[in-house]
């Protein structure tokens, strides 16, 4: 405990109040990421090589083929094609399935809206400490009066800039992070949306659509 205070007694000498705080927001960020990897981790997002599978039975009116597939995926949408099988092909049963979807969406992407706030006010808390870095210098420099020490001045400059290149430190990763994290739930969106308009539109469309008892699956 007695490190921890000193380390974080140094921090706030060297950088101040902000790159303190920088380092809670760093700290609070990488705990948030850790977070949501393992959440998409336990949804399996992006492994839906099951899923597809069944999807592509039922495309080709492989009925049966399908349903079995699908008892094997362990997708966290299944629930939601399960929905969408096991109903009649109406718009209703079309939109209900579209609003679990986004539902399922909703919960794999909380979280990062904090991530982008992160990501865009880092650095700007960052250039925050460094315009108060800079005031300071110059106030101790102004009350130096003649006999200014050039060293004081760079010194205060230094400390000062410190804090923007932490606020760059936490942003940029973050940012980084935040694009993976997107473009991750992007695809979930197109295939989602591709699966549910095979399964109310698709290519064999010879045989009978009646209501049919999905099994649950995993």
């Amino acid at each position: 405990m007695t490190f921890v205070q000193d380390a974080l007694a140094k921090v706030l000498e060297l950088g101040g109040p902000v790159v303190l705080l920088l380092l809670a927001v760093s700290v609070l960020t990488t705990a948030l990421v850790l977070y949501k990897i393992w959440q998409y981790r336990s949804a399996r997002v992006g492994q839906h090589k099951a899923l597809a599978s069944a999807i592509a039975a039922w495309d080709r009116g492989e009925r049966e083929a399908a349903l079995d597939k699908l008892s094997h995926s362990q997708s966290y949408l299944v629930p939601v094609m399960r929905l969408a099988l096991s109903g009649t092909q109406d718009t209703m049963l079309a939109e209900r399935a579209d609003a679990e979807a986004e539902e399922r969406f909703s919960q794999l992407e909380r979280g990062l809206g904090t991530l982008d706030m992160v990501a865009q006010l880092a650095p700007l808390l960052g250039l925050f400490g460094t315009v108060i870095g800079m005031i300071e210098a110059f106030q101790k420099l102004q009350s130096a009066g003649a006999s200014v020490d050039p060293s004081l001045l760079a010194g205060g400059i230094w400390v000062a800039l410190l804090t923007t290149a932490a606020g760059l430190a936490v942003a940029m990763p973050t940012s980084l992070v935040l694009s993976w994290l997107t473009a991750r739930m992007q695809r979930e969106r197109v295939f989602a949306n591709r699966a549910l308009r095979t399964i109310f539109a698709p290519t064999a469309q010879t045989w009978p659509r009646e209501p049919l008892q999905v099994a649950h699956g995993t």
